[in-house]
């Protein structure tokens, strides 16, 4: 025996499983499932928007039968954050979450020119790659000083230049640059850092990696340079006295050509002395033969 049951729909209940699914600068796409599966009627959602930065409320509708419901939320700012409440449109309970959205990004190619009481910082225009960066919001400086472990606000600019002047010698100092932060610091850009050495030059964690590695291989080149020097050097003499030895034994093999046999004769130490040793040996005269003296 079996008996189906189906139950009443209960319109004070809140959606369900809110969440986001993305977030960028200006928008955000949140997610939620309805109060109870498989609507049979549209349902009217009430989706609530606080900004906790400006402190300003904005309130959209949503009709669907979907039981999954997807919404994007637009004409956000970088860097905000914001409250979102989701309810039914007959203010029943409701589900909520918070979100921030991604804020500008850091200016690019920081640099540092140093000139003989002070430096200059030097980066590109953040509009460039931002469209909703305008110049007129200006950039903030920072300043940290390791030594000290101290961070400093050196003031804000419009322009893509600041000086920076008295700087004590022997401290190293980590510069930032940063889009302008907007109520009371709440909505920043990405910050771009720059190490200053005590030397007086700055560079960044990569430059610094490089610099240090650009002085290993002027170490490193010049003496396997020389290593190279010697070695072909070393090969040359090898050279140059094979050639000799071969050369001197040419010389030593033509004196002991024979035209006659066609071919070199060398003859061992036993052999050296007098060509007369091959000639018998006198033991004697005869009787018979007279002797004469020229």
């Amino acid at each position: 025996d079996y008996v189906v049951v189906k139950m009443i729909p209960d319109n004070r209940l809140p959606p369900r499983h809110l969440h986001s699914v993305h977030t960028g600068k200006t928008f955000a796409v949140i997610k939620w499932e309805s109060p109870y599966d498989s609507p049979d009627q549209d349902m009217l959602y009430a989706v609530a928007v606080k900004d906790l930065v400006r402190k300003t409320d904005k309130i959209y509708k949503v009709k669907t039968r979907n039981s999954t419901v997807e919404y994007t939320i637009k004409k956000l700012e970088p860097g905000g954050k914001y409250h979102v409440i989701v309810q039914l449109g007959n203010m029943s309970k409701e589900s909520s979450m918070k979100i921030n959205t991604v804020p500008l990004s850091a200016p690019d190619a920081l640099k540092i020119i140093t000139e003989s009481d002070h430096i200059l910082l030097f980066w590109k225009s953040l509009a460039l790659k931002e469209s909703n960066f305008n110049e007129s919001r200006g950039y903030e400086i920072h300043m940290f000083d390791s030594l000290m472990n101290i961070t400093v606000y050196l003031g804000n600019t419009t322009e893509n230049f600041f000086k920076v002047s008295n700087l004590k010698i022997g401290h190293n100092y980590s510069f930032s640059v940063q889009a302008r932060c907007l109520y009371s610091g709440q909505m920043c850009g990405e910050p771009a850092t720059l190490l200053y050495d005590e030397l007086g030059t700055g560079e960044d964690s990569s430059a610094a990696k490089s610099g240090r590695s650009t002085d290993v291989a002027a170490i490193v080149v010049p003496v396997l340079f020389l290593l190279l020097v010697t070695l072909g050097i070393g090969f040359v003499v090898l050279y140059m006295r094979h050639r000799r030895l071969q050369n001197s034994f040419t010389a030593f093999a033509n004196s002991h050509y024979s035209s006659r046999l066609g071919s070199a004769i060398f003859s061992s130490g036993d052999d050296l002395g007098d060509e007369d040793d091959e000639a018998p040996m006198i033991t004697g005269f005869s009787d018979d033969v007279p002797m004469v003296i020229a």
